[in-house]
Order: C-alpha cells, then sequence, then structure tokens
C-alpha cells in the first residue's frame, strides 16, 4: 500500500511542475521540467509510479507523450488523494 504522504508529495512536485510547464512558451525551460520529473520518479515510490504508469516503462520519460502522460499522473494522484480523505 502506498503512503497518503507519499501521494501528497509525488500531486505536489507534479501539480507544481505541470502548471509552469503548461505555459512555458520556452523550450529550454519545459526541457528542464521533464530533466526534474524523471530524476523525481527515480526516487520516487515506485509502487505509487508503477500504479500511475500502468507499467509502462516510458511513462512520464517520453518527451512527446509527457504533457498527457502528465495530465494522467495528476488526476489519477487527485483521485487516490480524494478517495483517501
Amino acid at each position: 500500500m502506498v503512503s497518503r504522504d507519499a501521494i501528497e508529495s509525488a500531486y505536489s512536485f507534479f501539480h507544481q511542475k505541470e502548471r509552469v510547464y503548461a505555459h512555458s512558451t520556452l523550450s529550454w525551460q519545459k526541457d528542464d521540467i521533464e530533466y526534474a520529473i524523471s530524476e523525481y520518479i527515480d526516487s520516487m515510490n515506485q509502487e505509487l509510479y508503477q500504479l500511475l504508469s500502468g507499467d509502462r516503462t516510458d511513462f512520464l520519460k517520453d518527451h512527446t507523450r509527457f504533457p498527457a502522460d502528465m495530465r494522467h499522473a495528476l488526476e489519477m494522484l487527485d483521485d487516490m488523494l480524494t478517495q483517501n480523505s
């Protein structure tokens, strides 16, 4: 079972990065955010990552799918937080 702290931490980090990413017009800034998310994934709760990714190994790591993956992750995390409140 994934702890609420792990879910809240991931949600906060992803939400902050997604807000900047969504409104950025600078490709270098978007690249930096993708890199930061990739680094975060390596250190986050791996059970949570597997739940979010559906066992897709490139989840949040594929440049072409990153925006959609990020929205999907945030929706799932929000649902997890809502269910556990």
